[in-house]
């Protein structure tokens, strides 16, 4: 699967499961850390561990196996490591305090409109 395919693949999941706040950044172009970043947001720990588990398990359905996890003892950051693809759920705070946004600014973000659906 291509990054940009798991990238949307990522968000629809999440979506799924009333993320908050989803952006995608391809980041590609100003790093090799991956092709794209995806942030979103969780309104508790139990969703967020929720969230983390739904884009493991769908992603999983379709043959790509996150290489890691990170944070799920923690459950206010969990990061879902794609490679090419990495997934990061928050809290409000922290995704406030940590603003990787900003960080990934000089990226393009991608077009999720037709994925994500309206409230």
């Amino acid at each position: 699967m291509q990054p940009i395919e798991k990238a949307k693949k990522a968000v629809e999941f999440l979506d799924s499961k009333k993320a908050q706040n989803l952006c995608a950044i391809h980041v590609g172009e100003i790093t090799t850390v991956a092709d794209y970043m995806i942030l979103a947001t969780g309104g508790s720990t139990t969703q967020i561990k929720a969230l983390a588990d739904e884009v493991d398990e769908k992603m999983k359905e379709l043959g790509e196996a996150p290489l890691r996890i990170e944070g799920r003892n923690n459950s206010n950051w969990i990061l879902v490591d794609f490679g090419d693809v990495v997934v990061h759920i928050f809290s409000k705070e922290l995704r406030e305090f940590y603003d990787l946004d900003h960080f990934w600014g000089d990226g393009e973000e991608l077009d999720i409109t037709g994925i994500v659906k309206p409230n």
